[in-house]
């Protein structure tokens, strides 16, 4: 079998001496951002939990939370945790199922319902302006107990970590820090409809998960509960799969559930953890880029999907400590004034696959990206001389079940499906008639960081058409391991140039829309681009591999079209142009050796997630 994702993990568990060769290697630990060091200190305090504590907000609502704090008297700073799970299965999921190793160092943790949800009184709307609104009460709460030192922090994965964002961008006076792990940046593009189309692998899993989460023995709670989220999730699941209404398209609806949008009220630090295999892989990077030059951030992105993510999986590695301790670094900073060389931690770490450790860098996007173009070509190859001649298009039909045995359904089913084989080898996925093309064996390293993005020339027998397009690390020995993923529908092919990343005069990251009014027709027969973006990598492709770049016709389950445009481009045949005038190309975010050796200026990088 090929390296998989928790071979990945497993070695960083272990932290194998796997010492790579070339100019590109960088030594464990360490990289041209900085190298870890420990911190860490012995625990203090027994602990003691109330459970159930009201807490009433502006609008007369009352949630209830769990409180664990220090069994001893004095004043502490208070961490807090607001989530849609219950917070019963939340706060044993924070800590393991055990003690609290930060509540036996001195903080309060609070894990608090949120409304709509476990014993919390209202209703459920998923991010609507009351829960947002919800978050600065309670901080503000917190900082008054008899317990409180009045200093608060925010901690927490997932739907924790945006809570976080959003509670922060609401400035309550006494929130100091936040550290938000796998959070959201952009519910559309990040998630629910990427390149177009429903995300049908995450969504239920999601829905059922808060639904369950939330049960309660009080039938007027429960009637509350299924209430709000029968007006939440019916017409939103509705809109979405009739392509109806506003919840299909990018606009208010999914901005106020996109913290990237209020990011910049946000004025606390902040450190963001993020997975190269997450569901919100895209989004992560982007807080982190939208906040370092205003507030402290720090970003950390490993080997991750969501649910290993969300507990740091294999960490310590390579340095790089658990989640636990780095939380206790950055709130022992921020909320008791310890000096723990906080400007000693790297500002960007990733895992890099083919290295097969964690690395640190100067930034994100890393400094030293010098784009390459590699051109798809008519005889099934991915070269870097564009085509001279006329070539053969590759074509496939359309339809929406291709991809089933990928990377990509063991990432956006949150991790869950992840062990089974089919998932870390790309190669079954052959069977499903897409277009592919393939690299010779690379002479040297080939050093990916960040987003990338495809330019294809497509034709159509339909009246629209939607292309996913993968990325492939080939082995000598043929496993083919998926690296990242895009999508594209063509009538959503419109992209705003003020907001996409140009780097060296590479597009590597186009910024689409996806509004009504952006729709595009699409003509049966007629050469169209699609520019395709690719969520953010980083990667080496050692020497002796082969990259690989596959069009499919669809991403099955982790995409389903609306019903009307499953209609609209149901059994038409879709071709790949790889011709002059129409040459297919990928837009790779490579670090050249010549960097790695002597440097590469840094470069302005445009902010592609500010509006006008």
């Amino acid at each position: 079998m090929g390296r998989s994702w928790r071979k990945a993990a497993a070695l960083a568990v272990t932290a194998m001496a796997m010492v790579p060769t070339g100019a590109q290697a960088a030594a464990p630990g360490g990289g041209d951002g900085g190298t870890w060091t420990p911190y860490t200190r012995e625990a203090q305090y027994a602990t003691v939990t109330e459970t159930d504590v009201p807490i009433t907000v502006r609008d007369g609502t009352v949630l209830k939370a769990n409180i664990t704090r220090p069994d001893a008297p004095g004043r502490f700073p208070v961490l807090l945790t607001q989530t849609p799970y219950g917070k019963d299965t939340a706060g044993a999921a924070l800590n393991g199922g055990g003690s609290d190793p930060l509540v036996e160092r001195g903080y309060v943790q609070i894990t608090v319902d949120i409304r709509g949800t476990g014993h919390s009184a209202g209703s459920w709307d998923s991010f609507g302006p009351n829960e947002q609104r919800d978050g600065y009460d309670v901080v503000e709460w917190a900082a008054q107990q008899s317990w409180s030192d009045g200093k608060v922090g925010l901690n927490g994965p997932s739907y924790m970590g945006l809570t976080q964002l959003y509670t922060a961008a609401q400035r309550p006076p006494h929130l100091k820090a936040i550290f938000p792990v796998v959070p959201l940046a952009d519910g559309y593009r990040d998630i629910v409809f990427s390149g177009g189309d429903i995300n049908l692998s995450f969504i239920p899993l999601w829905l059922g998960l808060v639904t369950g989460g939330g049960l309660v023995t009080d039938p007027i709670t429960l009637l509350q509960h299924v209430g709000g989220a029968l007006n939440f999730t019916v017409p939103t699941l509705a809109g979405a799969l009739t392509g109806s209404g506003s919840v299909a398209y990018d606009g208010p609806f999914w901005k106020t559930r996109s913290p990237i949008e209020v990011i910049d009220d946000i004025n606390v630090p902040t450190f963001v953890v993020g997975g190269l295999h997450d569901i919100f892989q895209r989004g992560e990077p982007l807080i982190y880029e939208r906040l370092k030059s205003r507030v402290p951030a720090r970003l950390l992105i490993g080997p991750w999907t969501h649910v290993g993510g969300s507990s740091g999986q294999g960490l310590p590695a390579d340095g790089v400590p658990s989640l636990t301790d780095l939380q206790l670094r950055w709130f022992d900073h921020w909320l008791k004034g310890i000096d723990t060389n906080i400007a000693a931690i790297p500002k960007v770490t990733q895992y890099t696959y083919g290295d097969e450790q964690y690395e640190t860098q100067a930034d994100w996007p890393n400094p030293k990206l010098d784009p390459q173009t590699w051109y798809l070509r008519g005889g099934q190859t991915l070269t870097r001389e564009a085509p001279g001649t006329s070539e053969p298009a590759q074509s496939f039909v359309q339809h929406p079940v291709s991809g089933l045995c990928t990377m990509s359904t063991g990432q956006w089913t949150a991790g869950l499906a992840e062990p089974l084989p089919c998932f870390t080898d790309d190669r079954p996925n052959t069977l499903s008639g897409g277009a592919s093309y393939l690299t010779a064996p690379l002479a040297q390293d080939l050093r990916v960081s960040g987003p990338m993005a495809a330019r294809l020339w497509v034709t159509t027998t339909a009246s629209d058409a939607a292309v996913t397009v993968r990325v492939d690390d080939v082995a000598p020995d043929g496993t083919s391991t998926g690296m990242t993923t895009g999508w594209q529908t063509a009538s959503f092919r419109a992209v705003d140039s003020k907001r996409t990343r140009v780097v060296k005069g590479h597009v590597l990251q186009p910024w689409h829309p996806f509004t009504a009014a952006s729709v595009l027709p699409v003509k049966r027969g007629e050469p169209t681009a699609l520019d395709v973006e690719i969520f953010p990598t980083n990667w080496v492709l050692k020497a002796g591999h082969r990259l690989k770049v596959v069009v499919d016709p669809a991403d099955f389950p982790h995409q389903l079209p609306p019903l009307p445009a499953l209609l609209a481009r149901l059994g038409g045949q879709v071709s790949v142009l790889t011709e002059p005038g129409h040459a297919s190309a990928i837009e790779l975010p490579t670090i050249g050796t010549s960097c790695v050796r002597t440097g590469c200026a840094s470069l302005p990088v445009p902010d592609l997630t500010r509006a006008d």
